[in-house]
């Protein structure tokens, strides 16, 4: 429930204010205290100043194995702990190997400490470090060029080049994680936000599309696994409608990113526009490919019906981008 409290004037210059006992006691805070204000926009946030320590974390693995216990770390790390404990009365080997191997695929994550029924990790990065806007920025370009790889690793079948496609999907992975793990961080707590210098809302809006990049790296590592299934030279006006599809594409996810990224909200709104509806025309294009393909063995027609439709959902996604860039463009009330 809302509560209200009424300004006064002390010293004939200071404004006072009461706070909430309730919330005084919850907190921590009484006579004497240091609290933190932290304005943004018509608003000013309130927290007890704290020392910067570190956040840990316990959970019990008893159970978890495998892909389940992976998700577990990752789960932990993206809510925010700096020192995560995991534990079981033994911890296996297999538990052991996996826990690596989720370390491994986490930036900033290494392990502290390992004893028969408990394995520490501990997040090595300062978060104070970290910034949104590169991790996403880095996100753009390695998903664009892993899209860009699997077109023409599919137009020359480099088998080379479509396993390199499908390992450098990790590393969107992981700066997904990155941005998650940020974005939730300024959830928690304004002066996070203050940290990374940006507002709430740019934020959500830099996660939002750090999310739809991290589906285009999905599909650029599905397009290099149906490849590598694929024996026979792709037919030459194919190869060139798939290239022109992936060209326009590639044109929407940068016109999407472009206008996030543009601070002039009136070109920022321009750029969004153009990508939007470049959308549809890409649909078009997407038909007509159909239309060739018609005109091969049916299983094959199938094959690369598949890889249309993932460069098509990748410029999707570049629209989805350019809405978001819309919304952020967009006057606030």
């Amino acid at each position: 429930m809302a509560e209200t409290r009424k300004v006064q004037v002390t010293g004939g210059s200071t404004y006072t204010v009461s706070i909430p006992k309730e919330w005084a006691t919850e907190n921590g805070v009484s006579a004497g205290s240091t609290v933190e204000f932290y304005p943004e926009g018509d608003s000013l946030f309130l927290t007890p100043q704290t020392e910067d320590e570190r956040t840990e974390g316990t959970l019990d693995i008893s159970d978890l194995a495998g892909d389940e216990l992976t998700r577990a770390v990752m789960t932990m790390y993206v809510s925010g702990f700096d020192i995560i404990a995991l534990e079981n009365s033994r911890i296996t080997n297999d538990q052991r190997r996996t826990i690596r191997q989720a370390t491994q695929s986490l930036v900033g994550l290494e392990v502290l400490e390992e004893t028969r029924d408990r394995v520490v990790i501990r997040d090595l990065l300062d978060s104070s470090e970290l910034s949104i806007h590169n991790a996403v920025t880095r996100m753009r370009l390695i998903s664009l060029s892993m899209l860009e790889d699997a077109m023409a690793a599919l137009a020359e079948l480099d088998t080379d080049m479509a396993r390199d496609v499908i390992q450098r999907d990790d590393d969107v992975d992981r700066l997904w994680m990155v941005v998650s793990r940020i974005f939730r961080a300024t959830l928690r707590t304004p002066k996070a936000a203050e940290e990374l210098g940006l507002p709430r809302e740019v934020c959500f809006d830099y996660h939002s599309s750090a999310r739809q990049l991290e589906r285009i790296a999905d599909h650029a590592t599905k397009i290099a696994h149906l490849t590598l299934n694929i024996e026979d030279p792709v037919p030459e006006d194919v190869v060139d409608a798939l290239s022109e599809l992936h060209a326009d594409a590639k044109a929407v996810i940068d016109g999407g990113m472009d206008a996030l990224f543009t601070d002039d909200s009136v070109e920022a709104t321009r750029l969004a526009n153009a990508a939007r509806e470049s959308v549809q025309e890409i649909d078009e294009h997407a038909r007509a490919i159909d239309e060739l393909l018609r005109e091969l063995d049916p299983a094959r027609a199938q094959m690369l019906g598949l890889i249309v439709d993932s460069v098509s959902r990748s410029a999707d996604y570049g629209g989805n981008i350019a809405e978001t860039a819309l919304q952020k463009a967009a006057p606030t009330p």
